[in-house]
C-alpha cells in the first residue's frame, strides 16, 4: 500500500516550518510544539494533521499525563517515504534505497564504467532502482527524490557535469531532466567527493563544524565542510586538490593534461605505475592494496610516500581552512595506517602548532558507504526542506 505523493490540505500553511522541528525524530506533543513555536494549539493541530496526511508524521505513543487522558506525541515517520541514492564511480554504479533518516534499506552494486556515457549508465540506475523498490514491496509513488554522485566536476545548481576528464559524453548532460522523464522524481546531483564528505559528516562527525574529507582512489579530491555546511565554491570546484602541482612530480603527465599533479603521484593508478617502474608486477590500485596487506615492503614504501605527497598539499589546506578533522577515504584508504602515517608525518610537522593542536587525521568510518549515505542526505535535505514540504502540501 503506497502513500499518496502529494496532498492538498486545508489549513496547512506553515506546516513545513513545523515539520523542521520534528525532523530530528524526537517525539513531541501538540502542547510542546505550541510552546516551541508560540502558535496556538489549534493551529499546531491543523499543521500536524496536514503532515500526518502526507504520511511524514505519525503518533508514537503518549506522554505522561498530569491528569486526564495522556496527550499524544508525534514524530517523523522514517519509513513513510523513501529516497534513492546512486554512487557512480569510474568503474562502478551503486544504487540504494534509504528511509528518511538515511538508513539503507536495499542495495545494488554492479561494474558499470562511467565512460559508457550518460544514457546507458542512468538506464542502469533506473533499472536497479525499480528492482530494489519492488523487492521492498514499494514503488516510485513512495520516493521523494534521488541523490546522485558523479566522478567529476558538477555545476550543482543545474546538475550538469562540466568538462569531466574521465566521463566522455557527460559534459553538459542534463541529468535532472533525464531522471525526471524516466522516474518522475527530482534528482540532486553533485561531485562524488562532496557527497562522500556529506555522508561521513552525517554518519560519524555530525557535531564537527570543520572537516576535510580526502578521497584517494582512481583520482584524488576533497570535500570541505566549514561551519557545518558543505562548501562548493563559485563554480563547484572547491576542494579539487588532485590537480595541485608537486615539485616531486615535475614531468609526470596527469589525465588533466598538466604535469606534476598530486593525482598523477598519489592516486591508486599512480602508485601502481611507480611500482611497475621499480620492477613490481602490479596493474591496479586494488592490487597495490593487496600487496600492502600482504606486507610487501616496496608497496608499503610507495603508499607511505603517496601519503607524504598528499600531506604536502593538505598542509596548505590546514593553514587555509583550519579543520579539526581530516578524514581519508576512497579505495586506497583500505591500506590503513600506512597512508595515514605518511599524511600525518608531513601535516603535523609542516603546519603551525596552533592549527594542529586539536587536529585529528583519521580513516573513514563510513568507508564504501560514504558516497551513498551522502547522496541520500542530499536527496533527504532537499525533499524535507521547507520548500520541499510546501511543494508536497501544495499538490
Amino acid at each position: 500500500m503506497t502513500a499518496p505523493r502529494t496532498v492538498a490540505v486545508s489549513g496547512a500553511a506553515g506546516a513545513s516550518d513545523l515539520f523542521q522541528l520534528l525532523r530530528d525524530g524526537r517525539p513531541r506533543t501538540r502542547a510542546e510544539l505550541a510552546a516551541l513555536t508560540g502558535l496556538a494549539r489549534s493551529t499546531v493541530g491543523l499543521r500536524v494533521d496536514a503532515l500526518r496526511e502526507l504520511g511524514l508524521v505519525e503518533p508514537v505513543g503518549e506522554s505522561i499525563s498530569s491528569g486526564g487522558r495522556p496527550p499524544s506525541q508525534f514524530a517523523l515517520a522514517p519509513s513513510a517515504r523513501l529516497v534513492l541514492a546512486a554512487d557512480l564511480g569510474a568503474s562502478h554504479a551503486t544504487v540504494v534505497v534509504s528511509d528518511l533518516t538515511g538508513t539503507i534499506l536495499a542495495r545494488s552494486q554492479e561494474r558499470r564504467p562511467i565512460a559508457e556515457g550518460p544514457e546507458p549508465v542512468l538506464e542502469a540506475v533506473v533499472t536497479s532502482s525499480t528492482q530494489l523498490l519492488k523487492g521492498l514491496d514499494r514503488d516510485l509513488d513512495d520516493v521523494l527524490a534521488i541523490g546522485i554522485g558523479l566522478p567529476g566536476p558538477v555545476e550543482h545548481d543545474t546538475g550538469r557535469a562540466i568538462n569531466p576528464p574521465i566521463m566522455p559524453g557527460w559534459d553538459g548532460f542534463d541529468v535532472p531532466e533525464w531522471i525526471d522523464r524516466h522516474l518522475g522524481i527530482p534528482a540532486l546531483v553533485d561531485n562524488d567527493v562532496n557527497i562522500m564528505a556529506m555522508g561521513e559528516h552525517r554518519l560519524a562527525f555530525r557535531d564537527v563544524e570543520h572537516l576535510l574529507f580526502v578521497k584517494v582512489a582512481t583520482g584524488v579530491g576533497s570535500g570541505i565542510i566549514s561551519g557545518g555546511v558543505l562548501q562548493r565554491g563559485a563554480q563547484g570546484s572547491a576542494g579539487d586538490i588532485g590537480h595541485v602541482r608537486l615539485p616531486r612530480g615535475a614531468g609526470v603527465v596527469c589525465t588533466c593534461g598538466n604535469t606534476g599533479c598530486l593525482e598523477a603521484m598519489a592516486s591508486g593508478p599512480a602508485i601502481a605505475r611507480q611500482l611497475r617502474e621499480a620492477g613490481v608486477e602490479v596493474e591496479t590500485g586494488q592490487q597495490v592494496v593487496d600487496l600492502v596487506r600482504a606486507g610487501d615492503v616496496d608497496a608499503i614504501r610507495a603508499v607511505r610516500q603517496a601519503g607524504r605527497d598528499i600531506g604536502e598539499v593538505l598542509t596548505v589546506c590546514v593553514s587555509l581552512l583550519n579543520p579539526s578533522v581530516i578524514v581519508l577515504g576512497g579505495s586506497m584508504a583500505q591500506v590503513g595506517e600506512h597512508l595515514l602515517a605518511g599524511v600525518r608525518e608531513v601535516v603535523y610537522t609542516g603546519s603551525l602548532p596552533l592549527a594542529t593542536e586539536h587536529l585529528s587525521i583519521v580513516q573513514s568510518v563510513a568507508a564504501q558507504d560514504a558516497a551513498v549515505i551522502g547522496a541520500s542526505v542530499l536527496a533527504i535535505d532537499s525533499a524535507l526542506s521547507p520548500a520541499g514540504i510546501d511543494a508536497l502540501l501544495a499538490g
